[in-house]
């Protein structure tokens, strides 16, 4: 099991207790494509294709809702391949 797939189950298991930084790296290595607007928001979209998310950079945890969106993005993403 990769260390990407560890980090995956980790959130899966506890999604109230992810961090910004986590959830970034398994998108972004996913491939999702990360920006922020330059307006003074506080959230950052992921797009990848038709398929995008906003996520809130929240410190030290991201809501659980957000976390769990984007786990089902990613099933959804890797179940297309």
């Amino acid at each position: 099991m990769s260390k990407l797939e560890k980090l995956l189950e980790k959130i899966k298991n506890n999604p109230k207790q992810v961090r910004f930084e986590e959830l970034d790296k398994i998108l972004t290595r996913a491939g999702f494509e990360r920006r922020q607007s330059g307006k003074g928001t506080s959230h950052y979209i992921y797009k990848k294709g038709a398929r995008m998310i906003a996520i809130p950079f929240r410190q030290p945890h991201i809501l659980e809702t957000y976390v769990i969106a984007a786990v089902k993005l990613l099933e959804e993403d890797s179940r297309e391949k």
